[in-house]
């Protein structure tokens, strides 16, 4: 009988001054892990704690929500302004931060943040007719929060609609219902597209 208790010499190299670790001859799984591992690392030298030990998982880092909130407000004022393209980019910078949030920070709050971010993000592109992008986003910021996103609900419905997708708009609209407790934008949307269906038959 073989014995479970086996030890495999693994290739691999820490580079002295970053003490990155990698393997060579590469493997892709054995990659993947590694890759993992030095974000991890990386993440905890950029903590800003002595020694690169972790800070306890409650507290968040004011300074990110701090940069996250500036550019989600930047955001909102260059879509009052009309500038839908720079709003996206600028939601879109906003969720690059967000979702780089250091691993022991609560997912809760990622989650919030990104939700939000990613609708208005759908916003802006809607504002563009970009039907489809508007519709990734917003589907995506649902994915992230469910229940009480009722605009994430809505903007991926209207983007479908507008796109002529009137089967999935019509099941997408009723699964958000169900979220969004009869909300007054959903109920008004389901009935736009059960009235588009009937001047397609």
């Amino acid at each position: 009988m073989e014995s479970i208790d086996t030890f495999t010499l693994l290739p691999l190299e820490m580079n002295p001054s970053t003490k990155e670790i990698t393997a060579n001859p590469a493997n892709a799984a054995l990659e993947k892990e590694l890759a993992a591992l030095n974000a991890l690392h990386r993440g905890l030298l950029n903590a800003g704690t002595p020694n690169g030990v972790p800070p306890p998982p409650v507290p968040v880092n004011p300074t990110r929500s701090a940069q996250i909130g500036k550019l989600r407000e930047s955001g909102n004022n260059e879509f009052r302004k009309g500038n839908h393209a720079e709003a996206v980019k600028l939601y879109g910078l906003a969720i690059g931060m967000a979702l780089g949030r250091p691993h022991w920070e609560p997912s809760g709050l990622v989650r919030e943040e990104v939700s939000g971010l990613l609708s208005n993000r759908a916003q802006a592109n809607m504002a563009q007719q970009n039907w489809a992008e508007g519709a990734v986003d917003a589907e995506a910021s649902v994915e992230m929060k469910k229940a009480d996103n009722s605009k994430g609900w809505w903007r991926r419905g209207k983007c479908l609609l507008e796109m002529g997708r009137l089967e999935e708009a019509e099941v997408w609209v009723s699964q958000g219902l169900e979220f969004g407790a009869a909300e007054p934008d959903l109920v008004q949307l389901k009935s736009d597209i059960e009235k588009r269906k009937a001047k397609t038959l």
